[in-house]
């Protein structure tokens, strides 16, 4: 399957966050670090979610640019 990922630039890190499973994040302190880091986040709670037995959701999340005039 295929989530969207949000990426996020802090002061001196980057965060990721999965919207459509909730709690699945992770930091880095490079994009290309942070996108490494919610692949295995994302592993690891998908793992997590079936052997509790909870339902795995589908993709929902659909993501976009816009631009606005200044």
């Amino acid at each position: 399957m295929e989530y969207a990922v949000v990426y996020e630039k802090g002061p001196s890190s980057w965060g990721a966050s999965v919207p459509d499973l909730p709690g699945c994040v992770a930091v880095g302190e490079t994009l290309e670090e942070v996108e490494k880091e919610i692949r295995v986040a994302m592993k690891v709670h998908l793992d997590s979610m079936r052997e509790d037995g909870d339902e795995i959701p589908e993709p929902t999340t659909q993501a976009g640019m816009v631009s606005v005039a200044a």
